[in-house]
């Protein structure tokens, strides 16, 4: 029996071994998909003499905006199937099709198939996205918890910023084919495998395991919380914002940005300081700067910040990120560029960890849990629609209309719509208690 009066180990050695196991985990697979992502798009649309795909930007929009989706809904099922069936056959299944979904991603060129395939690799990171912060959530308890967490979510920046800067970097700098990006995400995924079924042990079994029609019936409960839905879905307006970064602003980059000027003043850095490196600034670069800048200042920012309301500080990180967004529209200078993902980088670390508390607060008492589910829907309306809306209003605008400034002007507009629906739903409709009345 343990003595209540033992001292309570905290800090770095308060966690266990399965805590650094999944950490590892989400690192390897966080960076097979943003290492990927930070360049996709840019394969798909690239002609076939440069070995890309040649497909429209249009008919690339159609796969963002189905596979990145399924990213943030699978989730709500997967977490309930993990916890009925166990964490590690879940953990398998999920590099399983991760590996096998990115490897044949790489191998095959028709538009039907490399949407299949890329399907097969959306199925397994949403079957392993709620698999890693659930195993956090029971191997970590009140004394280390929010330290936990903190790891966790810089392991999520750390993968998503070396390997587009190291691995993707080193591919695409010496001409590998492009497939080779795609086994990198391949391997770094099917390696995990090994130590899942060698170290990984079950945690702790849930007091109660839901049956799948206990979900769907608590989904129909949340989605009749009008409040809730609400303002979910004003605040996806700010994600459609975000996922231009891994579409229109790599097509950007690539098609109207000159970064010599930038790539001069770096590689002259270097050679002042005794190394010789031809840096060249591409597009796995702007993923990296995004995960590189709240590496470097989300700890700054979340300490600004945390005392703060949570509504009306949303609403200036979205004002900030806004702000980030419209840079692009008044000029071509890489140095406008770069400040402006910067500063979107800024606006989303000051708006969505508001977020996430908020709706901890908002959520009745006995329904916490599923609250925080369902809140990742803003990434499935914010994905679908600035995938498909991004795609074609870039075809549109920049493509045909050669008026990309129109075209960063109207997401613009889509942060000020944001601003305002949120400024109107914390004036009419957000609870003034800690928590809403149950939903009905």
């Amino acid at each position: 029996m343990t003595n209540p009066n033992t001292p309570v180990p905290s800090g770095i050695r308060s966690f266990p071994g399965q805590f650094w196991l999944v950490v590892v985990f989400e690192f390897f697979e966080r960076g097979a998909y943003y290492g990927l992502s930070s360049v996709l798009s840019v394969y798909l649309v690239e002609s076939v003499a440069k070995g890309g795909l040649g497909f429209s930007k249009g008919d690339t929009g159609i796969i963002n905006s189905v596979v990145r989706p399924l990213l943030y809904l699978l989730p709500i099922l997967s977490g309930a199937i993990a916890d009925r069936f166990g964490y590690r056959r879940m953990l398998m299944l999920a590099f399983s099709l991760l590996s096998l979904g990115y490897f044949l991603s790489g191998q095959v060129t028709s538009y039907g198939l490399v949407f299949a395939c890329l399907l097969v690799m959306a199925l397994g990171a949403g079957t392993f996205k709620p698999l890693i912060s659930g195993t956090i959530a029971r191997v970590t308890g009140e004394h280390n918890s929010g330290l936990g967490f903190g790891i966790f979510y810089w392991s999520i920046n750390l993968g998503a910023f070396l390997f587009p800067l190291g691995l993707v970097d080193y591919l695409r700098k010496n001409e590998y084919p492009w497939s080779y990006i795609f086994t990198m995400s391949a391997i770094a995924t099917g390696a995990m495998l090994l130590p899942t079924i060698l170290f990984y042990k079950e945690p702790p079994k849930p007091k109660s395991s839901k049956s799948l029609g206990q979900i769907l019936a608590e989904m129909v409960l949340v989605l009749k919380d009008f409040r809730f839905i609400t303002m979910i879905v004003i605040y996806s307006g700010f994600w459609v914002l975000y996922f231009q970064q891994f579409d229109s602003v790599l097509w950007y980059l690539k098609d109207h940005v000159d970064m010599a000027p930038f790539d001069q003043a770096v590689n002259t850095a270097l050679s002042s300081v005794g190394i010789e490196k031809k840096f060249k600034f591409d597009a796995q670069h702007v993923t990296a700067l995004n995960a590189g800048t709240i590496i470097a200042l989300q700890l700054v920012v979340s300490m600004i910040v945390k005392n703060t309301r949570a509504l009306p500080t949303m609403i200036v990180g979205i004002g900030i990120g806004t702000l980030g967004v419209g840079l692009l529209a008044f000029s071509t200078s890489p140095w406008i560029l770069l400040a402006g993902m910067i500063v979107f980088s800024l606006g989303e670390m000051t708006a969505h960890p508001k977020y996430i508390s908020y709706v901890g607060l908002i959520a009745p008492e006995d329904k916490k849990a599923v609250y925080m589910g369902y809140a990742f829907l803003y990434g499935v309306i914010g994905s679908s629609i600035g995938g498909y809306f991004g795609a074609k209003l870039y075809e549109k605008l920049v493509d045909q209309a050669h008026n990309p400034r129109a075209f960063w002007l109207v997401f613009v507009g889509v942060g000020v719509a944001t601003i305002v629906g949120l400024l109107l739903f914390d004036r009419f409709l957000a609870p003034r208690k800690a928590a809403p009345p149950s939903a009905s």
